[in-house]
């Protein structure tokens, strides 16, 4: 299976830098040889069951409570909040650090591709699959989902189609316990439409629009894997899931999963004060903090996580003009950006340049324009933006954007890092800092932003991200916050989708990543190093790479 990556976006809540993968005990710091390249390994202390203690409560950090745990709808499209829903739903491949997929046997026995022309998909369910209310998983789940998901009833605020666009019909099979997918459209990623970070929710939540939309805004009941939602507090900022008891596969090690609401920048203290046994790190201090305690180590493993900045493309926004979006692009030193943030996490910090691809998967190309102030000077005079003073002016406008992010630290140095570049060819940047909880709902999706920070995580499934992000559809915009894109543009996207030879696909890919740049969509940054501070005892949990977790797996060893 080639390594591909999805998108799921990721406010600087999350994980302000993100994650990533490496060699089981790896130091972050010890990185002269490099890190285990992307797709070769993770670190999380694997240990079989039986060395696995019974029982104990595993507890991590999130920055913000779940604005919708629906994670296929617009607010609910956060890697926090699939993080949490994971343990709970189904998805149909298991995947580990190599991206290779195994059929997750818990929830389908059969996956098969039983046709081309036109392409079907048969999924055959787990006879013992049940939600927690010992209703059965059926192919009316399936087909529900893929509705919901299809884009033709526009009021479904829907964060992706995930190929469901293409879906001609969902049929019943042999029985209740089988569905037959028909495409009128071929799809190339048709193994991550439940996989990956897409799961499969009940008919209950996507039979209709009202409660696709809002049914799972203050928490979710109906689930189905070895964990279930025990309490929610959003006072208290916490959330706790126990084992289920309906559940018929393995009995989960742990008896709970506590999540804690907190800042980011508070994770390695958390660590170190023992409130946490686990969490994303992202600067020299937060490495520091975590070596300092013998009872904690650093794990890493590169993985799929980027930041970047987005721009906002919108009728009546000051970037609204494609060659403005491009000539700004020019001027920010992403090398610099790099070697700020990234010096002494990685060994030799060095930008993204794709946004389909990140580095170290199969069709990865640097497509990235060069970093040209120069260049970017001559383009603002030429489209009218003349010097006057310090800032530059177009019929009496000031060029002034304004950069907002979630008010982390590093998100905040990155954007100092582009004022001063911006600030050189006289373009004004103001750093307009926003809370985690709310970054989505708030303002992405009403595009109260010219520039705007964030993460987008991926997994072994790439190409449902470009339509998701890189399309453009005024009626069903998705993750393309800044409402950007062309009909030609469109048309690329489709001809990858319809590509079956991954070759080709990759191709038309790196294709659709060069139009992207040249529409000044939006500017890659940095791939995350992926270091993760975890409790020594902690078992089969820490830095995954391309891989899922087993729930059912993580625990405690003395």
């Amino acid at each position: 299976m080639q390594i591909r990556s999805r998108a799921l976006r990721l406010a600087a809540v999350a994980a302000v830098a993100g994650l990533s993968i490496a060699l089981a005990g790896c130091s972050a710091l010890d990185t002269a040889g490099g890190p285990a390249a992307l797709g070769t390994s993770n670190d999380i202390n694997p240990q079989p069951r039986e060395a696995v203690r019974e029982g104990g409560n595993l507890r991590l950090a999130v920055s913000a409570f779940p604005a919708n745990w629906n994670t296929m709808s617009v607010d609910g499209n956060d890697l926090e909040i699939a993080e949490i829903v994971w343990p709970l739903m189904p998805r149909s491949y298991t995947i580990d650090a190599a991206g290779h997929l195994a059929i997750d046997t818990n929830f389908f026995t059969d996956i098969q591709l039983t046709g081309t022309d036109p392409q079907q998909i048969t999924y055959t369910i787990n006879p013992k699959a049940v939600w927690s209310d010992g209703s059965p998983i059926t192919w009316e789940d399936i087909a529900s989902q893929a509705h919901a998901l299809s884009g033709t009833d526009k009021r479904y605020l829907i964060a992706i189609t995930n190929g469901f666009d293409r879906v001609e019909k969902v049929e019943r099979g042999v029985d209740d316990r089988q569905a037959v997918i028909t495409f009128r459209q071929h799809y190339a990623d048709w193994r991550g439409q439940f996989a990956g970070n897409g799961m499969l929710y009940p008919k209950s939540v996507t039979a209709d629009p009202e409660t696709f939309n809002h049914a799972l805004v203050n928490g979710i009941t109906l689930t189905s894997g070895p964990f279930v939602v025990r309490s929610t507090d959003r006072t208290q900022g916490r959330i706790v899931l126990a084992r289920n008891p309906r559940w018929w596969g393995d009995t989960p090690k742990l008896d709970t999963i506590t999540y804690s609401v907190m800042d980011r920048s508070a994770y390695a203290a958390a660590l170190q004060n023992n409130e946490l046994d686990a969490a994303r790190l992202t600067s020299i201090e937060d490495l520091a903090t975590v070596r300092s305690s013998s009872d904690l180590v650093v794990r890493h493993a590169p993985g799929n996580l980027w930041r970047h900045i987005t721009f906002n493309g919108a009728p009546g926004s000051i970037l609204a003009d494609q060659g403005l979006r491009v000539a700004i692009s020019k001027a920010i030193d992403r090398q610099g950006i790099a070697n700020a943030i990234e010096n002494g996490l990685v060994a030799k910090p060095k930008p993204l340049g794709n946004h389909v691809f990140v580095q170290g998967q199969e069709g990865y190309q640097d497509n990235a324009p060069p970093f040209d102030p120069d260049a970017a000077a001559r383009e603002l005079d030429a489209l009218g933006w003349k010097l006057q003073g310090d800032v530059r002016v177009k019929d009496g406008r000031k060029l002034e954007i304004r950069d907002v992010m979630y008010n982390d630290p590093t998100w905040v140095r990155v954007a100092q890092i582009i004022q001063g570049d911006l600030a050189d060819i006289g373009v004004k940047l103001t750093i307009d800092t926003r809370p985690g909880q709310g970054f989505f709902s708030d303002v992405m999706v009403p595009g109260d932003f010219d520039a705007a920070q964030f993460l987008f995580s991926g997994d072994a499934f790439p190409l449902a991200s470009i339509p998701q992000i890189y399309g453009y559809y005024p009626d069903n915009l998705q993750t393309n916050f800044g409402r950007i894109g062309s009909p030609e543009l469109n048309a690329l996207i489709d001809r990858t989708l319809n590509e079956l030879d991954p070759a080709k696909a990759i191709e038309l890919a790196n294709e659709v990543d060069r139009k992207v740049f040249e529409e000044g969509f939006s500017l890659p940054l940095t791939q995350d190093p992926g270091n993760y501070g975890v409790r020594t005892t902690v078992a089969n949990f820490g830095a995954p790479g391309l891989a899922s977790y087993d729930y059912t797996k993580i625990g405690f060893v003395s």
